[in-house]
């Protein structure tokens, strides 16, 4: 294990144990109160939290850049409770004699293993008791716009028998909990409340083949993210401008906007998440809403690139109003457009169609890069550097003349070399045969209905 990391753990572990002790001198306490066992003190305020501090570790960190007052904290160390301290939440286990069953005001059921897992009412018994009043107002914290929730650092989750708030239970994501574990952010995974996938690539700028005018694009685009801060700093600036910024790439398929997104994110050391719209889109009204919620909430405050891929399956739906589909069609454009509008971090778009952004919207974007398909000149460095330097072309083979007589893509010159070389490897050959290149620009041009 790294000395870092090492440390960072043994920082975390010390300051959790106190922030557990806390938590369990609390419960203690509200359970005395609220069976009038006649405590030395009388309310939660006498106990005060952990003090926090730099050298803390990510935990106390978390707690200082968050500002989490002190009812943010008692909501997230009872989240953190059944992973790190389970025995500390069997006192909610009491049994009511007179009912013969467990308290209802404690809340919380139990999973699988046992394991006592606090809900909304838990945490409302723990911080106020049985005044009516207190759980009003502490009520507010389960409200969507607050930090923990609004950042998916907690989740409530519902059972389908009883979907009331109260007996929603209280989770800590599977991401804060790796990061108050080990300090470091694990990558999201493509699951139901994140369809978005992380995406990588072992290529760099010098193996992408742009036109002048889209780098000039490109580079706008990493300046803004390599230099926004200080911008932001200047004075009068933030009044007038936002954090964050929106590109819109547009072009056919194949010609580079999902590897050049990707690019951006590695030479700003930021990681890049692509959504495919025509998979977030629903048939169901009110549905891809909600699908766009859960990303643009979990990526909020979060140094990521949202990559929206095939932007076309939501803009190309939107139409004149004809029919009750038409306009929620509109609304879930309008959705987008708006959180797009809102969300602090960089948005890039991809299109096949330009023509498919309303022209309204159009003028909000940053930077808008256009992807055509290369030039004969571009296609003959493409094809240059697309075949592997141990199975080359035949010397018979002129890649001058093959670019400028057949007009395809980057991604289907690539489609072209892995179709050489698997023919190649097939045939025992040590070279790629002209006809084979021949052969595999005719599937490519067939795809597009384009005759050989």
């Amino acid at each position: 294990m790294a000395t870092g990391l090492k440390q960072n753990i043994n920082k975390n572990s010390a300051f959790l144990t106190l922030e557990l002790e806390w938590l369990r001198r609390l419960i203690d306490l509200r359970i005395r109160l609220y069976f009038e066992d006649q405590p030395e003190l009388k309310s939660l305020e006498e106990i005060p939290p952990p003090s926090t501090g730099s050298e803390n570790g990510t935990y106390a960190d978390f707690i200082i850049s968050n500002d989490l007052q002190v009812a943010d904290r008692i909501l997230l160390i009872l989240s953190l409770a059944p992973y790190f301290k389970p025995e500390l939440l069997d006192m909610f286990y009491a049994r009511n004699t007179t009912y013969d069953k467990r308290f209802s005001e404690f809340g919380g059921p139990e999973n699988s293993s046992g394991t006592f897992i606090p809900t909304v009412e838990t945490a409302l018994f723990l911080l106020a008791g049985s005044d009516l009043e207190l759980r009003f107002a502490f009520l507010k914290l389960f409200d969507p716009d607050k930090y923990l929730l609004k950042n998916r650092v907690i989740n409530l989750v519902n059972s389908d028998k009883n979907p009331s708030i109260f007996n929603s239970t209280i989770q800590v994501s599977a991401e804060y909990l790796e990061y108050f574990i080990s300090g470091a952010l694990k990558n999201m995974d493509y699951n139901h409340d994140f369809p978005a996938k992380l995406i990588t690539t072992p290529l760099a700028w010098q193996d992408v083949v742009l036109a002048a005018t889209s780098r000039d694009g490109i580079e706008e685009i990493i300046d803004w993210v390599q230099h926004s801060d200080a911008v932001l700093k200047l004075q009068g600036t933030a009044k007038r401008l936002k954090p964050g910024y929106k590109a819109l790439f547009y072009g056919p398929p194949g010609t580079g906007k999902t590897l050049t997104a990707t690019l951006i994110g590695k030479v700003t050391q930021r990681d890049v998440y692509r959504i495919d719209l025509s998979l977030v889109v629903s048939r169901y009204v009110g549905e891809t809403e909600k699908n766009l919620a859960k990303i643009f909430d979990m990526a909020e405050n979060k140094r990521w690139i949202l990559f929206f891929d095939e932007a076309d399956a939501l803009f190309g739906k939107r139409t004149d109003i004809k029919s009750s589909n038409d306009r929620f069609a509109n609304q879930e454009v309008a959705y987008l457009l708006q959180r797009i509008e809102e969300h602090n971090g960089i948005v890039v778009l991809a299109s096949n169609l330009k023509d498919h952004i309303d022209k309204a919207f159009l003028r909000r974007f940053q930077t808008i890069v256009h992807f055509p398909v290369p030039a004969a000149e571009e296609r003959y460095l493409l094809w240059k550097s697309a075949f592997p330097d141990n199975m080359q072309p035949a010397k018979d083979v002129d890649l001058q003349a093959v670019a400028e007589k057949y007009v395809l893509s980057g991604g289907a010159i690539i489609n072209v070399m892995r179709y050489c070389c698997v023919k190649a490897i097939k045939n025992k050959a040590k070279t790629i045969a002209a006809k084979d290149i021949e052969a595999a620009i005719k599937k490519e041009l067939q795809k597009d209905g384009i005759l050989f």
